[in-house]
């Protein structure tokens, strides 16, 4: 892809086992609550369409388009390029992450929403998370796999605008 190579990390069918029991457990703890899902574009699309096949509550979502990588590194800097519009006070709050790394993205979001808001509660859900490379203290509260510190493609994440479409999650080699 590009300029460098990829590999499968985790297949497709893995993928959807690991979202259906991230929505299994949503569907658990949120029983009887409406839900607000916020997904953080573009990255997360894959993934938020898969679980919502899966999410069995009253539910909304909406969208909000950030950015902080250029090519494979993300710079710490979080540009916002489609804002939220939705009102979440009093609300029970999903934020939908394609992957978790830094934690600079959802720092950015999550700051932005308790300072604008007040909701009932304010969970995270990531379809993968890098511990090692995190640096807050956020609670990721669903995840469905935890990764290494490795350059991921495929399921909606990308490099360069390129990937996103891939049905496993793959690694730069």
């Amino acid at each position: 892809m590009l300029d460098k190579e990829f590999k499968v990390s985790i297949p497709c069918s893995r993928v959807k086992l690991a979202v259906e029991h991230v929505a299994n457990r949503i569907n658990s703890d949120y029983t009887g609550k409406e839900v607000i899902f916020v997904a953080i574009l573009n990255g997360s699309f894959m993934f938020v369409a898969e679980l919502m096949r899966k999410i069995k509550l009253t539910c909304r979502i909406s969208f909000v388009k950030v950015a902080s990588y250029e090519g494979d590194t993300s710079g710490g800097i979080v540009r916002e390029l489609i804002g939220l519009k939705e009102d979440l006070n009093g609300k029970h709050v999903i934020l939908l992450e394609d992957i978790v790394d830094t934690g600079f993205t959802l720092d950015h979001l999550m700051r932005q929403i308790r300072t604008n808001y007040s909701p009932e509660s304010i969970a995270v859900a990531s379809l993968l998370f890098k511990p090692q490379s995190y640096r807050k203290s956020i609670p990721v509260n669903y995840v469905g796999f935890e990764v290494p510190n490795d350059f991921v493609v495929g399921w909606g994440l990308d490099y360069n605008g390129y990937g996103r479409n891939l049905e496993d999650i793959c690694i730069m080699c």
